[in-house]
């Protein structure tokens, strides 16, 4: 009887799945639009909806038992359950889920992680990346120099920034992700700063137990999935936060430029110069780097010229400086990039923060800040992993397809490790840095002969190598006499392109630009469906937001600069709610 049951069973079974398959070819014959790709059906989560909700309307279920048929819609029922639960993740899970599901899916990869850096487009991103990662850790380690009187300065900022990064380069479900310093970061220290000042307290002890707190809070983010908060974040809140990005680089930039007309130090000759060097500097890296989409020269000389594009502007920049200080002298000569002598910490105190020196009761106050920081590096890392996640850039290691939160679980753990052990030792918290992060990720993208992007070579050696490289400026002396020969304009050069060349791709942008041409000859867009006026809308309530956030970032309160980006979520939603920006529209402008 048991043998004539299982029989009875397999014969259900596999009479269900031909009856299923059945209608499924049915489906596709019949109702499917012929522009959809030929992907397994299950990735298609419209087709699997229409094959549930058709299935009991084709002849096929006449073929089945009541029992058969509940089984066969309960297989295909399971399936799009499980897609859902990709697309729509519970907003926190069970302890340590995510985080191991994220290994679990990147960890078989780590080998070929390695051996997919090998070659030379690794090579020239690790070039341009080295000046692109140096550049900023210098120049905000002067300013926390400036923030903090000396407690946390340059040295400080370039150890945390080589540290840090190998660490992230090595653990880290995203590697590609490159971490430093943001100017967020800079406001919430400086605003700490005057916080031990009014309540008498010594500054690096507060930093240092701030810094336990949020490390703690985070730790328990990565552990409970909180990261999957980050689904209710859209296109909308992208793309303002990477306008903003750019947007400080390149406003640095010039005001460095305009500053060496205006600095009593300097002359209006080392102030044209500094503008030839810069602009030569951009110009260069941005033309070389957009060799690829032209007819000239082979294929691969082609490829390998625009890989070397900004590694080359920088060459160029150094050299049109040396020429003009080796024949005009002293008067030609331009400001260097400044790295400490010596490896010890700008102040010469001790590495190690004396924890004790904190009053008891501000050691359990200091948690207060430390909520703050924490919304500030929560939403600086995740919204930073959720653009390098994107699908434009055909990433699949570790990767559910379509999906921006996988790994997010896991790189916040190493985010939470990491801020606990600077904190100890008195270095700059440092988390996802959008532009050069963008930067990377393009740096490594492969493009077809039409010029659009095929996919993105996957690895850990470049922000391995990058990395390594800033800490042997830190540690040798050779290394860091060569660096102090390029002069720092050719750096603010390389920031103009690090700012202008992450626009591309950002529909902010794209409309932006759209706003100023004629639309009777300009080309199509993805929204071209919606209405001008409604378009034109949307795009200036982003502009406003923007504006908004440089605002907040600017002022006295820039501490609470991570609460605006909290902020623009519900403000997209509350936009469809109240019907300034219709759902049909809406779903076309916001479009992930």
């Amino acid at each position: 009887e048991r043998s004539e049951g299982k029989g009875e069973a397999s014969a259900s079974n596999i009479k269900a799945r031909l009856a299923l398959a059945a209608a499924a070819l049915f489906l596709l014959n019949n109702s499917i639009s012929p522009t959809w790709s030929f992907s397994p059906v299950h990735q298609h989560v419209a087709a699997r909806t229409k094959l549930v909700q058709s299935f009991a309307a084709s002849p096929f279920p006449s073929l089945l038992s009541s029992k058969e048929k509940s089984a066969s819609l309960s297989m295909s029922t399971a399936v799009l359950t499980n897609d859902e639960d990709d697309r729509n993740p519970p907003s926190f899970e069970t302890p340590f889920k995510g985080i191991l599901r994220d290994y679990k899916m990147r960890l078989p990869h780590y080998l070929d992680d390695i051996t997919s850096g090998l070659n030379t487009q690794c090579i020239a991103a690790t070039c341009f990346l080295f000046f692109a990662c140096l550049a900023p850790a210098i120049g905000f380690g002067s300013l926390f120099g400036m923030a903090t009187k000396g407690a946390i300065g340059t040295m400080e900022m370039v150890s945390s920034t080589a540290i840090c990064g190998i660490c992230y380069a090595l653990f880290a479900a995203q590697p590609l992700t490159i971490i430093g310093s943001t100017g967020p970061v800079l406001a919430f220290v400086a605003a700490l700063v005057q916080l031990a000042e009014k309540m008498n307290l010594p500054f690096l002890p507060l930093y240092a137990w701030t810094g336990i707190w949020t490390s703690a809070i985070l730790f328990v983010s990565s552990v409970t999935s909180a990261s999957n908060l980050v689904k209710y974040l859209t296109r909308f809140t992208d793309e303002i936060f990477s306008t903003l990005i750019s947007f400080i680089f390149v406003v640095e930039a010039v005001q460095n430029i305009g500053r060496s007309f205006t600095n009593p130090a300097s002359t209006f000759t080392k102030g044209l110069l500094t503008t030839i060097v810069a602009i030569s500097t951009y110009f260069t890296a941005n033309t070389l780097r957009g060799l690829r989409n032209t007819a000239y020269f082979t294929k691969g000389i082609r490829k390998n010229i625009s890989n070397f594009g900004p590694t080359i502007g920088v060459i160029t920049g150094a050299l049109i400086a040396r020429w003009a200080r080796l024949s005009q002298g002293a008067a030609a000569t331009l400001p260097a990039l400044a790295i400490p002598p010596t490896f010890a910490t700008s102040s010469g105190r001790p590495w190690l923060i004396p924890l004790t020196d904190l009053p008891v009761w501000a050691r359990w106050g200091a948690f207060l800040p430390a909520i703050m920081a924490t919304v500030l590096l929560f939403l600086d890392q995740n919204i930073t992993v959720r653009l390098v996640n994107n699908p434009q850039y055909k990433m699949e290691k570790g990767r559910r397809k379509n999906n921006m939160l996988d790994g997010m679980h896991a790189d916040m753990l190493v985010i939470s490790i990491l801020t606990f052990l600077t904190s100890l030792v008195g270095l700059p918290w440092l988390v996802a840095a959008t532009v050069r992060s963008i930067s990377h990720v393009r740096a490594l993208s492969i493009f077809d002969s039409a010029g659009k992007l095929k996919s993105t070579i996957e690895q850990r050696v470049t922000g391995l190598s990058i990395h390594t490289l800033i800490g042997a400026c830190v540690l040798f002396d050779k290394p860091r006499a060569i660096l102090t020969q390029i002069p720092t304009p050719v750096l603010m050069g390389l920031f103009l392109f690090l700012g202008t060349s992450a626009l591309p791709g950002n529909e902010m942008w794209e409309r932006m630009k759209e706003l100023l041409k004629d639309k009777s000859i300009a080309p199509k867009e993805r929204w071209s469906s919606v209405p001008k006026k409604v378009t034109t809308l949307f795009t200036a309530i982003q502009i406003a937001c923007l504006g908004a956030m440089v605002y907040v970032k600017e002022s006295p309160i820039g501490v609470l600069f991570p609460v605006v980006i909290a902020l623009l979520a519900p403000l997209r939603f509350g936009l469809e709610k109240a019907g300034v920006v219709k759902k049909e529209y809406m779903d076309i402008l916001d479009e992930e």
